[in-house]
């Protein structure tokens, strides 16, 4: 007798059973989970193969913090400009390999002592407040990442700073990061900086402005509110001292 029988019989219908093994379902969670973490990582080294020979025209920092800003001010456009690699001052790559990562034409994106060391500080803290970050593994979290700290995050950034150095020169790695790291309220990339702090293109900084803005990072807000900051003036004059030792890409 079929349920419909059952049903006009009066006789109830026979209720379906569905094993709910725990351990099935924790399989299928951690299987799902695995393969969300593979495609976005997939997907993570499409856009950076892609960014090898096209110019990114934006970045996660960038879209937040023009979300952030024009909730109070609508009409907001960010200040951003690219210039190729020729058209940056010799002078700003190497305040910016001095002030950021004096280990940057030989480190392979990553280096694990001062990841070490910013552990151990955090570990002292409580809190996550230091990361020993590359200049790739800046560039990985502006492209693709947030500002918020964590270990997740700081994981996900070495991943895909391996990917970065696995596709790109050194030369393209410094030629994105100069055109897009941030340099005050919506200001990004050397041009639009060069112009903001000095009215003069990026290919025109002077040592002495190039230093300044290499100390501004990483908290050119910060300092873009506080040019007369004291600390800003003697980290720009050690920068000054610094830079002239530092090779870069050709």
């Amino acid at each position: 007798m079929n349920a419909m029988a059952r049903r006009k019989a009066g006789q109830p219908a026979r209720t379906r059973k569905f094993s709910l093994n725990p351990l099935v379902w924790l399989w299928r969670i951690f299987f799902w989970g695995f393969c969300a973490v593979v495609l976005l990582q997939l997907w993570y080294l499409v856009q950076i193969a892609v960014w090898t020979h096209v110019n990114p025209s934006s970045t996660s920092f960038m879209q937040t913090r023009l979300a952030e800003i024009r909730e109070t001010e609508p009409g907001f456009q960010l200040k951003h400009e690219w210039v190729p690699y020729d058209k940056i001052s010799l002078n700003l790559k190497r305040a910016v390999i001095a002030a950021e990562d004096s280990g940057f034409m030989t480190h392979k994106g990553v280096e694990m002592e001062a990841i070490e060391l910013a552990i151990k500080r955090n570990a002292r803290r409580g809190r996550v407040t230091h990361g020993g970050s590359t200049i790739t593994q800046q560039l990985a979290k502006n492209l693709f990442l947030t500002s918020k700290r964590s270990y997740i995050r700081k994981g996900q950034e070495l991943v895909i700073a391996l990917m970065i150095e696995a596709l790109w020169d050194k030369r393209r790695i410094l030629e994105v990061y100069l055109n897009v790291v941030e340099w005050g309220n919506g200001v990004y990339g050397a041009q639009a900086a060069a112009r903001h702090h000095f009215g003069v293109n990026a290919a025109q900084l002077s040592s002495y402005q190039a230093a300044r803005m290499a100390g501004m990072l990483p908290a050119p807000r910060y300092f873009d509110k506080r040019r007369n900051s004291p600390f800003l003036a003697r980290k720009t004059g050690t920068l000054q001292k610094r830079m002239f030792q530092v090779v870069v890409p050709k």
